[in-house]
């Protein structure tokens, strides 16, 4: 059995830098027609230089592939001058909270202060990519920086809003209560719960943010996308981590998925019998609401099962030793 998917897409990927970004790059560019690619690397991506800079670095990593790195600029106090040059050669801008996750200490601390970034966002009409967690309590995170969203989303209606990495069903009640706002969904948070990563012995490879959540919440997240929701999108938040950030106190957060990403997506939709709306998440909804023609790209699976290995080089990937239905059908096999 055969599976063949037109420019399917990941709407949030992490590629890091040098001798990282040249190993796992390609695992991206042979899934997918393009990416959203994250800007939060040691020195953020937050000027049209640097942004070209490094989109030619992917580029060249991508060595010829057929993918379109879409980039984004890290948030900051940006002038109309600064974002109208750089809006052709931008998807979005991605907000961080200050301090939230990797690499992010050059982000946001006071969102009071935002609004005239955001204002000219929204007159250009250039999206706003936001990881939407506080400071609180690890669970709550995601809850809490709701009310960011609703504020936004009210006081910008023009502006198209992208909730990135949503693992609540609270955040699922919020998208479909504003036009405004899409929303992406990893390939983790479909199939993992907190008790993967801490209900036995610890699982630093299964360590995120935002962290796994509950079943419920799981629950919530798969029935949403298996039955087609118009503004879900599918983003891996691939990000990977040497095994020394993994093994070490401090353990980095971030899963690299982007090897198993388009297979376990299949073998999902497969056990769900639901195939035919695979492509309205790793596609449709993105072209949509982005407003974009990715390149012409048909990505071939076969149902052919294959161990995942344990390491690429010096990261793990995600379901490192299990067994996967379906796989890349490897270009110019029959």
């Amino acid at each position: 059995m055969e599976i063949t998917l037109e420019t399917p897409l990941d709407m949030h990927l992490h590629l890091r830098e040098q001798e990282m970004l040249t190993l796992v790059a390609p695992f991206s560019a042979a899934q997918f027609a393009g990416g959203v690619i994250m800007p939060n690397l040691v020195e953020p991506v937050d000027s049209l230089q640097r942004l070209r800079a490094y989109r030619s670095a992917i580029l060249t990593a991508c060595d010829g592939a057929v993918f379109h790195p879409y980039m984004t600029l890290f948030f900051r106090d940006y002038s109309q001058q600064e974002l109208m040059a750089a809006r052709d050669a931008i998807i979005g801008l991605k907000l961080y909270p200050a301090g939230i996750t990797t690499q992010s200490e050059a982000g946001v601390r006071n969102f009071d202060q935002i609004e005239k970034t955001v204002a000219l966002l929204e007159e250009l009409d250039i999206p706003l990519l936001i990881h939407g967690e506080s400071s609180g309590f690890v669970m709550d995170r995601e809850q809490e920086f709701l009310p960011v969203y609703e504020r936004l989303a009210t006081t910008f209606p023009r502006l198209r809003i992208v909730m990135e990495h949503i693992t609540t069903a609270d955040a699922l009640t919020l998208l479909d209560r504003f036009d405004n706002v899409a929303a992406t969904i990893t390939l983790h948070h479909l199939l993992i719960t907190l008790d993967d990563v801490a209900g036995n012995l610890l699982q630093p490879d299964l360590f995120c943010k935002p962290i796994a959540k509950t079943p419920r919440d799981r629950e919530a997240l798969r029935r949403a996308v298996l039955d087609g929701h118009p503004r879900l999108m599918f983003g891996s938040d691939s990000a990977p981590h040497p095994r020394h950030r993994k093994e070490c106190l401090g353990c980095a957060a971030g899963i690299f998925s982007a090897p198993v990403a388009l297979p376990a997506l299949v073998q999902l939709f497969e056990e769900a019998d639901c195939l035919d709306r695979l492509p309205i998440f790793v596609s449709t909804n993105a072209q949509r609401f982005y407003r974009i023609t990715p390149p012409a790209k048909t990505v071939h699976l076969e149902r052919l099962p294959w161990q995942v290995p344990k390491h690429y080089e010096t990261v793990a990937p995600f379901l490192a030793e299990k067994t996967i239905a379906w796989r890349l059908k490897p270009s110019g096999s029959d």
